[in-house]
Parts: structure tokens; sequence; C-alpha cells
């Protein structure tokens, strides 16, 4: 029998993140950077970002799943740090600089072995992961050299991460409904190695 608690929550939090991603993409364009821009999509951000993470995250711990649950988790408060930083430059105050950044490297770090561990899931989930990785990067890059020259990357990886994420959602919630795989998720990208079994010639010769 199954020990879950709950459905599978990871489309709900899937569904969040993409919507949330929306919100930052006229700003991240730079087609809309007034004050009522910043307010509206820290909205977004806290509800479908933070909160629909979050529900998904205790949900799969509740489900007994660690690794979903934690990196749901630990999402769901960066997008309602997110929601703060867009909330106060909507008052015309600018989060620390220094904090910011250091932050930042440590997401970077966490991220990038989170995607060698979503890799061995399916190669969707790798890229998904990948696409936070490159987007911290060019955030670091940015926070680093001041250059502007990041501001079209990071506004690409933000369109993709949604995507992805729309992807993954859709697929988990379409396909138990049709019966069948509708969007694929792609093989593992590693493999974990099998614990070695027991060795029946050592048994036969004692």
């Amino acid at each position: 029998p199954s020990h879950e608690r709950f459905g599978n929550p990871a489309p709900l939090g899937l569904l969040g993140l993409t919507i949330a991603c929306a919100a930052l993409v006229p700003i991240a364009f730079g087609q809309s950077l007034g004050p009522g821009a910043f307010r509206t999509a820290s909205l977004y951000a806290l509800l479908f970002g933070g909160g629909c993470q979050l529900l998904a995250g205790l949900m799969l711990f509740a489900n007994k799943s660690s690794f979903g649950g934690t990196v749901f988790t630990c999402f769901s408060f960066l997008w309602g740090m997110n929601a703060w930083g867009l909330h106060e430059l909507s008052q015309g105050r600018v989060p620390d600089h220094a904090v910011g950044l250091a932050v930042e490297v440590a997401l970077f770090v966490i991220f990038v072995a989170l995607t060698w561990g979503f890799g061995h899931f399916a190669r969707a989930l790798f890229l998904f992961l990948l696409d936070i990785d490159l987007l911290f990067a060019f955030r670091i890059v940015r926070s680093v050299t001041h250059t502007r020259a990041m501001e079209l990357p990071i506004a690409l990886a933000t369109v993709g991460l949604g995507l992805v994420g729309l992807w993954l959602a859709l697929g988990a919630l379409l396909g138990p409904v049709a019966g069948r795989v509708v969007l694929p998720l792609g093989p593992p990208v590693f493999h974990a190695k099998r614990a070695p079994g027991f060795d029946w010639t050592l048994r036969r010769a004692l």
C-alpha cells in the first residue's frame, strides 16, 4: 500500500513557479519598471512563488519525500525574499548589494549540487535545475561586474524556467488523466551505482 498522505503536490509548486516567473517577465525585459509593476510582481511572487511551493514542499515531507520537500520548501522562502525585494523596490529602497551577492553565491553552489541530484531522475528535471544554475550565474556576474550585458540572459533564463516548470507540471497533471505519457521527461542523465549483491560463488565454496 502507498504511504503517501497526499496526491502528487509537485505540479502545484511548479505551476506556482510558472505564474511567478510570468509576473517577472515584463520587469526582466525592462518593459515595466515602475512602482506598480514591482508591487504587483511582489504579490505574485509571494502567493504563487512562495505560497504554492511552500504548500507543495510541506506535502512532500508528509509523503516522506525529503528530497522534493527540501527543494520546494527552501525555494519557497527564496521566493518570499524575492517578494520582499520587489516590494522594497516599489518603495524606492534597494536591498543591500553585498548581502544579496553572498546569498546568490551560496544558492548557486546549492543548485549545482541539486542539478546533479535531479539528473538521476529525468533529463527534463536536469534541464530545469540547469536553467536555475545559469540564472544565478548570470546574476552573480551582473552583481560582481555591474554590467548590463547580463540583463537579457537573465530575462531569457527566467522565461526558460517558467516554460520548463510548466512542461513538468502539465506532464504530471495530464498524464494520469490521459492514461499515458503526454509530456515526456526523458531518461535519467546520471545513473546511481547498484549496491553489490551477494557473491553466491563464495556461498557455494563454503
